[in-house]
């Protein structure tokens, strides 16, 4: 009797299935079971999660409203974030950061009117340093010290 109330409670709490997450620019895809009530934005969420806990390359971050997740069939549309994950009728999706949009852009580069860029910004993006350049010397720098021997 008791089995089969949890079964019951089970079944009231909906189905669950396994989704398959490809990032682009990540080795393969992030796999984890969903029930398919979640929404897409906590689904998001837990895939970030996981991809941090595995330690995976390029580093996302945690930011879950820069990130989309669409269906590879259809990759010109993202899914919307407050849609259930049960009602898309998919299993395999695929996830990458949002485009930036003119404003993002602007704001990000300094441009925004609100004085010059700090000296900091200006050795990381001088263009005629080549960007990073800076920490590339160094670290090359560092590599031919030579270590005497007693």
């Amino acid at each position: 009797m008791l089995l089969y109330k949890q079964k019951k409670n089970q079944a009231a709490k909906g189905k669950r299935f396994l989704i398959n997450i490809t990032v682009r620019g990540s080795a393969g895809p992030i796999r984890f079971v969903v029930s398919e009530d979640d929404l897409v934005v906590t689904v998001l969420d837990n895939a970030l999660k996981q991809y941090a806990r595995e330690g995976r390359l390029p580093v996302l971050g945690s930011d879950i409203n820069s990130f989309m997740l669409y269906c590879p069939v259809s990759e010109t549309e993202a899914i919307s974030p407050w849609m259930t994950i049960g009602s898309v009728g998919f299993r395999n999706f695929g996830m990458c950061k949002k485009p930036q949009t003119e404003k993002d852009k602007v704001i990000g580069n300094g441009v925004d009117g609100g004085g010059d860029k700090s000296p900091l910004d200006k050795a990381v993006t001088d263009p005629r340093k080549g960007g990073s350049g800076n920490w590339k010397a160094w670290f090359n720098k560092s590599l031919n010290l030579k270590i005497s021997s007693h």
